[in-house]
């Protein structure tokens, strides 16, 4: 086995990889970048090694960097994670070159699943089924579109080195053709320097469902499929194992179909064949297409290690060392099932915005298996993927799971950035997943209701303003008053709204809280009991204000009253940058008339796109920035004429 590893990678997965290690007795080296001096996967590994800005392409994509680092702290072996250079074949062949071990798939195997186009006619060649589409070379514009009208509407536009979600567009009809073609393209060629896309059949009722395969490079075993349905911008939020309504005879089919793609390109390590399923009619062994290979451990890969019992990055690690398959597939069975939950800091309804910010408390839940890369304090950047965390659970059906998955995200404490848990919660109840009826349309059908902010009730409110006063702990209000209750106006913010609360004194641990014309009796006894109901809520202060957690996590600013009012929104005749970023295109000028809706500009955050439209009619007054400006959170871009009144 080997001595010493160097982790080419960040955040949750190194810190996943350190823990593999340090039961194997494996001493890990990180690498980071000016940003994440003070991470996580820093303070676990046995050294550590700065190789850079904060940029990716300063950092976690220098590959010289992460060999030299290598080299110089006598590591053996680099363990990419995933995304960054983790399928990167000039980077294996650097690490091969360099003597170190490459502990994933040959550079070969990268590159002959690396393009989907290519990828999708080696598969047809070993005889896995394929989805219908263009694959060609031809990326004329009238050629592609000729390719639509062949294939039949609805189709799916899709960049040939695509990946999460980026450069893929689906098209109902022949007119919107073309815009979706050029905006998918751009951005293909933003996020990887390759602008091809491949035309593809969209199915209508479809289904991701994947199998996690491993191979000695000779022969491959799967290790069963998980489903990973539920998406949002082509990106998934809640992925299980096994496939709900999943059939032995399909299983099998898919499993043997996932082997052959392995086998044929003669793979090694960790990998993932993905398929989109036609469910329309059941789940049916004649109706799945083979989509794409990641040549890399997924994200989702702890729902499989829960249901087989293996640790995959132990097998990563055995696999490249040169030892056999640990397991033939006689040997692989399915225990219970289990579920994964991808914890962002995201704005919801404001359509998956990610969000900045430093995390100001945070707390996982005890029977849930928590993967991160962050603790309270430390700060989810705009230069990488704002995941805060994965939660997984597993029980013996699948029943009993998703209950165990609504208990850890009722059970998730995080505050300090606006999150997706309440979104995730909403997700976890949802009846048609609670069936098993699930496919990627679901959350986009439901989304309305999915991501609806919820909206904290009054004794919510109430507890806020004792928490915010110091009064979830033994202290008495501030004051003295002989004849009458001492009483304290609080007032809090949420959102761009303002909660007055009013609160008096009755005894030691009892209080009138009034909000508005409500009024609730708390008591503080070993818990809370409010109106003489015992409730389940945890009251938290913390950097970022109060926060009070049950059922949803609602959080709260807390107002200094000698503060002096300040405008709570923007006019709709200022546009300003949601999140950090970069600008990547601008669409008019001063003087230009505009409609309501119209696109004034595009700004790149988060490895994504995000159009900037106008939010009435009016005329541009001042354009603020330019293509390839860096912004922050809240700069004014583009200003519209004032409206007479």
């Amino acid at each position: 086995m080997f001595r010493k590893i160097l982790i080419a990678n960040r955040g949750e997965i190194a810190c996943r990889v350190i823990d593999t290690c340090r039961r194997m007795g494996v001493a890990t080296v990180a690498v980071y970048s000016d940003a994440d001096a003070g991470a996580r996967h820093v303070a676990m590994a046995d050294q550590a090694v700065h190789i850079g800005g904060p940029a990716p392409k300063d950092s976690y994509l220098r590959g010289d960097a992460i060999i030299a680092a290598a080299l110089e702290t006598g590591a053996q072996a680099i363990h990419p994670g995933y995304g960054f250079l983790s399928e990167n074949p000039m980077f294996v062949d650097a690490v091969v070159a360099s003597g170190l071990v490459f502990i994933g798939p040959s550079a070969d195997a990268i590159r002959a699943m690396g393009l989907k186009d290519a990828a999708k006619a080696l598969m047809h060649n070993a005889g896995v089924p394929v989805v219908p589409g263009y694959h060609g070379d031809n990326q004329d514009p009238e050629h592609l579109a000729g390719a639509a009208d062949t294939i039949g509407y609805p189709v799916l536009i899709k960049a040939v080195a695509g990946g999460g979600g980026k450069g893929m567009r689906k098209v109902d009809a022949p007119q919107g053709f073309a815009d979706a073609l050029a905006s998918a393209m751009g951005e293909a060629a933003t996020a990887f320097g390759n602008d091809a896309v491949l035309i593809e059949k969209y199915v209508e009722k479809p289904r991701h469902i994947e199998v996690q395969v491993f191979g000695d490079g000779t022969r491959a075993v799967h290790l069963f499929e998980r489903d990973c349905s539920l998406q949002r911008r082509h990106q998934k939020v809640i992925e299980e194992a096994p496939a709900p309504g999943m059939t032995t005879k399909m299983r099998e089919a898919m499993g043997s179909a996932a082997v052959r793609a392995a086998e044929a390109i003669g793979y090694s390590g960790a990998g993932t064949v993905e398929f989109i399923v036609d469910a329309s009619d059941g789940l049916r062994d004649d109706r799945f297409f083979f989509m794409e290979m990641n040549t890399r451990l997924q994200v989702e890969h702890p729902v499989t290690e829960a249901i087989t019992g293996v640790d995959l990055v132990e097998w990563q690690l055995r696999v490249a060392v040169g030892d056999p398959l640990p397991a033939t597939q006689a040997d692989l069975t399915i225990t219970g099932h289990a579920f994964e939950a991808r914890l962002y800091a995201e704005d919801v309804p404001a359509g998956f915005l990610p969000a900045t910010g430093r995390l100001a408390h945070l707390a996982f839940p005890d029977d849930a298996r928590a993967d991160t890369g962050v603790r309270t304090g430390d700060v989810i950047s705009p230069w990488y993927d704002p995941m805060i965390a994965k939660l997984i659970v597993h029980g013996p059906t699948r029943a009993i799971a998703l209950r165990k998955l609504e208990a850890a995200l009722a059970g998730m404490q995080v505050a300090g950035t606006v999150t997706n848990l309440a979104f995730l919660r909403k997700l976890a109840g949802h009846h048609g997943f609670a069936a098993g009826d699930v496919d990627t349309g679901l959350i986009g059908r439901d989304l309305a209701e999915l991501a609806n902010a919820p909206i904290p009730c009054s004794r919510t409110r109430s507890l806020a303003a004792l928490g915010a006063m110091g009064l979830d702990v033994a202290t008495p209000l501030q004051g003295f008053n002989l004849w009458s209750p001492m009483r304290q106006t609080v007032q809090l913010g949420l959102g761009d709204a303002v909660v007055t609360v009013v609160v008096e004194a009755l005894n030691r641990g009892r209080f009138r809280a009034n909000v508005g014309e409500t009024v609730h009796e708390i008591t503080r006894a070993d818990g809370w009991i409010i109106d003489g109901a015992r409730v389940p809520a945890v009251v938290v202060r913390h950097d970022a204000g109060v926060s009070v957690f049950w059922g949803n996590g609602y959080h709260f600013t807390v107002i200094d009253p000698l503060d002096v009012a300040v405008e709570g929104a923007v006019a709709v005749g200022r546009i300003v940058a949601p999140m950090p970023g970069l600008v990547k295109a601008v669409f008019v000028t001063p003087g230009q008339e505009v409609a309501q809706g119209d696109r004034l500009a595009v700004l790149e955050a988060m490895k994504m796109e995000h159009t900037l439209t106008a939010g009435r009619d009016g005329i541009v007054a001042e354009v603020l920035v330019a293509a390839g400006a860096q912004v922050a959170a809240g700069d004014a871009l583009i200003v519209l004429e004032e409206q007479a009144p």
